[in-house]
């Protein structure tokens, strides 16, 4: 083997004192780029990615090809999923989306955009899009729309959620949502749209301000050329916020509708309180953006991850997940939120504590390290 690899080197070496390789020769160009990484210790992984970026058998990636902007702080995000990705995902559901900024991949949860099976044909279109709101204190989502160029490289996780629309759709929907929380149930329009299911649908939609309304001008478009669907915008700043306690005033038959609503905490609460009062809660559907987490105590620790050998130390607020791929351990993740079990590692040693709900595991349980934290010194087996 060592002799083929010299002879190779050799050859590549040889066509390129002859001013074969280069521009003229891209195919060449290629072979001595493999040829020079013959001999260097790489994972499978690592071949697949000199092949194509996209190409990875341990993880989904994409390429962002286009940022474009919604508002003055919203962007929608076209992204082109590399090997493995399905787009048979529902509309309503969200994926994971990793970003490499100053070193550190940094991962948040956003809901697609786009409908589950997109226009242009030939496998090589297919894309996928998110619209991500820039928040104060949200470091990803700013850098999401104001510092990604086309080109980049994301990580991505899976589909995931069960606030969907199936199919076929309800003969009568009601939409129910406020700020970026628009952005699930636009997969559900354009889904409705392309099924020619729009029938009877109304949508409610609060926001500061007219010019605050993400996908403004679609929507318009859509009440415009579907006598289906009827929006109704609030301006939450001059015509104050939405009150379900007066639903009646705006939809008369709104209990007899199957509704999804998404927005801010306090809407969905009040949604759920008016939809158990009417003894309908089976009709209503929510998606909660944030998870509510406890409140930290206690000092944290040191985490062992056992197979690695790594050790590393952290405070009582940092997701054990977080903290492995601080010190470079590859974990297993999926949803990062909670929800889907595929970070789930078993403790060997030591208490961790579930962040949203404060309670502590013992050793020898199976915990989700996107939501657990240190309690102590702790042993992960991982």
């Amino acid at each position: 083997m060592a002799k083929n690899q010299v002879k190779i080197s050799a050859n590549v070496a040889d066509t390129k004192r002859k001013g074969v390789v280069g521009v003229k020769h891209p195919a060449w160009h290629a072979l001595r780029t493999v040829a020079a990484r013959i001999t260097t210790p790489l994972l499978p992984d690592d071949y697949l990615k000199l092949a194509n970026p996209l190409w990875s058998a341990r993880e989904l990636r994409g390429r962002v090809v286009e940022v474009r902007r919604e508002t003055e702080d919203s962007a929608t995000l076209v992204i082109k999923p590399g090997w493995g990705f399905s787009f048979d995902y529902q509309p309503g559901q969200y994926i994971g989306i990793g970003l490499l900024v100053d070193g550190r991949w940094r991962w948040r949860s956003y809901s697609l955009t786009s409908s589950p099976v997109t226009s242009g044909g030939g496998r090589s279109s297919r894309t996928i899009t998110i619209t991500v709101k820039a928040m104060p204190e949200g470091f990803l989502s700013t850098h999401l729309v104001g510092g990604v160029a086309p080109g980049t490289i994301v990580r991505l996780a899976a589909p995931q959620g069960n606030f969907v629309m199936p199919d076929p759709a309800p003969a009568k929907v009601l939409f129910i949502t406020g700020g970026s929380g628009i952005t699930p149930v636009m997969s559900m329009l354009r889904t409705l749209t392309r099924r020619d299911q729009i029938t009877d649908v109304v949508h409610l939609h609060s926001a500061p301000t007219d010019s605050d309304v993400l996908f403004a001008a679609e929507l318009a478009e859509l009440e415009r050329a579907h006598k289906g669907y009827q929006l109704r915008v609030r301006a939450t700043r001059t015509d104050g916020r939405l009150d379900l306690s007066r639903l009646d005033d705006v939809v008369p038959d709104w209990r007899e509708r199957q509704t999804w609503a998404c927005g801010p905490e306090g809407m969905l609460d009040a949604a759920e309180g008016a939809w158990s009062a009417a003894e309908i809660p089976d009709r209503l559907h929510l998606e909660r953006f944030a998870v509510s987490k406890a409140a930290p105590h206690g000092q944290g620790g040191t985490v062992e991850f056992a197979r690695s050998g790594k050790t590393v130390t952290v405070d009582a607020a940092t997701p054990l997940m977080e903290a492995g791929e601080e010190a470079g351990i590859r974990m297993p993740f999926g949803c990062r939120m909670g929800i889907c079990q595929s970070c789930v590692v078993s403790l060997v040693d030591g208490h961790v504590r579930d962040l949203r709900t404060g309670a502590e595991h013992e050793p020898g349980t199976r915990i989700q390290t996107c939501v657990s934290a240190a309690s102590g010194d702790c042993v992960l087996d991982v």
